[in-house]
């Protein structure tokens, strides 16, 4: 990897020179190393220390880039670059042996965006009712004139729809939104559907029990079990469910630990993860899920008993409840339908309790029944149990370490784009960091040098001064 060449059609070939690439990767480096996340303190903080100038290549006497040029920079690389830059750190945390391959654990946290609940504004319908009639109208008549018959008919709604929109819309004029946040006493009502952040519309309310709505961005990360070395990180929508996330992430990881030879055989998660969907994509894939089962699924049911083998219930009066044909939920999810005859539930003795407002017993399962089960097994197997251990020990004390001293408290830019460069740099640090760690502190100079040959771009070199002209 080198950077200049990946840069390189970034700048032209005229003007003012720009900000070096590896001294801006440098002082990115140094400061989510020092746990620095605004650009006007990180630049005031690397002019007062010696170590840092000598370790980005400046006399003490020469002038660092401003601060806006290195939240410009930011912008305009894009975030394959920062991609390259993990792909590689993690390729020498490989070559070092801590990383496993075979067993990740998956985790996610809202992380804080750079915007205010109280800067909150209520979603306005793109055009108003009165000005739509008032251009279908004179659409109309424009067809009217020019004798072209209109290709479809005429869209209609219920007058008291149109009735009820007209008057919201006459409240809003008389009576703007104000601004509302989390202390306001109908903060509870706010909703990514209604609510939106100016500021940054990327920026997401989320809710998590027992503390109050913000704003914040999804941090989805896998890390492997071996060393804790974080294999996989990205930013999403804070609205989002932790169970669509997974497959596309299963995806990078694999690719990523394909690149450097290893093979992932299990996937550690917490209840958030479980998905129906999610089993049978990582049964295809030949990867064993330790998801606890959450949700609809119930793994044992009242009057009634599952046989597998044959795909039927049997209840309490040994009558089988056979099944019957697939339907869909209200929301579009696929079911199995299991129905008991007539005659077996109506004469039962047990019909009052077992199913009282119908004449026969009907049980309705997910497809993916079979998939919980397994999971269920595992989940309380001996060594469901100690994986469950295993992730807590390896996962979560890694998200403490980013937020508390890896610059990831608050994601200071605008955007989801951005906030993904930021989480990737916060967990290259990291990863970076627990490679130098690997040697022993006489010989970090020659790791260094390591480094720098493994890396093409001398982005790791704190003991030897970069020609940074070359």
């Amino acid at each position: 990897m080198s950077l200049y060449r990946d840069t390189s059609n970034l700048y032209g070939k005229t003007g003012n020179p720009s900000i070096d690439p590896v001294v801006f990767f440098k002082l990115m480096l140094t400061g989510y190393l020092e746990n620095i996340t605004s650009d006007r303190r990180l630049i005031e903080h690397c002019s007062m220390r010696m170590d840092i100038l000598y370790f980005l290549g400046y006399d003490i006497d020469e002038q660092l880039p401003w601060h806006s040029t290195i939240s410009r920079t930011r912008q305009l690389y894009p975030a394959t670059v920062f991609e390259s830059l993990f792909d590689k750190v993690f390729a020498m945390c490989v070559d070092k042996g801590m990383v496993s391959g075979h067993t990740q654990a998956l985790d996610s946290a809202p992380v804080k965006a750079n915007a205010s609940m109280e800067s909150l504004e209520l979603k306005r319908p793109f055009q108003s009712i009165k000005n739509h009639f008032e251009n279908v109208d004179a659409e109309n008549q424009q067809q009217i004139s020019t004798g072209i018959a209109s290709p479809v008919g005429l869209i209609t709604a219920p007058s008291h729809h149109l009735r009820r929109m007209k008057s919201h819309q006459e409240k809003l004029r008389e009576n703007p939104v104000s601004a509302s946040g989390a202390a306001h006493e109908r903060a509870q009502l706010f909703s990514n559907k209604t609510h939106y952040n100016p500021h940054d519309p990327d920026a997401r309310i989320s809710v998590k029990p027992g503390k109050a709505r913000k704003l914040n961005y999804h941090c989805s990360m896998a890390v492997d079990t071996g060393q804790g070395v974080i294999s996989h990180i990205q930013a999403d929508f804070a609205d989002g469910r932790d169970s669509q996330y997974l497959p596309a992430m299963t995806e990078k990881v694999e690719s990523r630990l394909k690149v450097n030879e290893l093979c992932m055989t299990d996937l550690l998660a917490d209840g958030g993860y479980s998905n129906g969907y999610n089993y049978e994509y990582l049964e295809s894939r030949n990867i064993t899920a330790w998801i606890p089962v959450f949700g609809k699924y119930k793994p044992e049911r009242e009057w009634v008993t599952y046989d597998r083998q044959e795909d039927v219930f049997i209840c309490t009066m040994n009558k089988k409840i056979p099944f019957k044909g697939f339907g869909r939920t209200s929301d579009g999810q696929p079911i199995k339908n299991y129905r008991a005859s007539k005659k077996d539930c109506i004469p039962c003795v047990l019909k009052d309790s077992c199913t009282p407002k119908s004449l026969f017993k009907r049980i309705f399962t997910t497809t993916y029944e079979d998939y919980y089960y397994r999971a269920h097994e595992r989940q309380h197997s001996r060594q469901g149990k100690q994986m469950k251990r295993l992730r807590q020990s390896t996962i979560e004390p890694v998200f403490g370490s980013l937020v508390h001293h890896y610059g990831l408290s608050k994601i200071n830019v605008l955007g989801k784009a951005a906030a993904h460069k930021v989480m990737l740099m916060s967990a290259i640090c990291f990863n970076l960091k627990k490679y130098l760690k690997t040697f022993n502190r006489k010989w970090v100079q020659s790791a260094s040098k390591e480094a720098v040959g493994h890396c093409d771009a001398t982005f790791l070199v704190p003991f030897n001064r970069v020609d940074l002209t070359s």
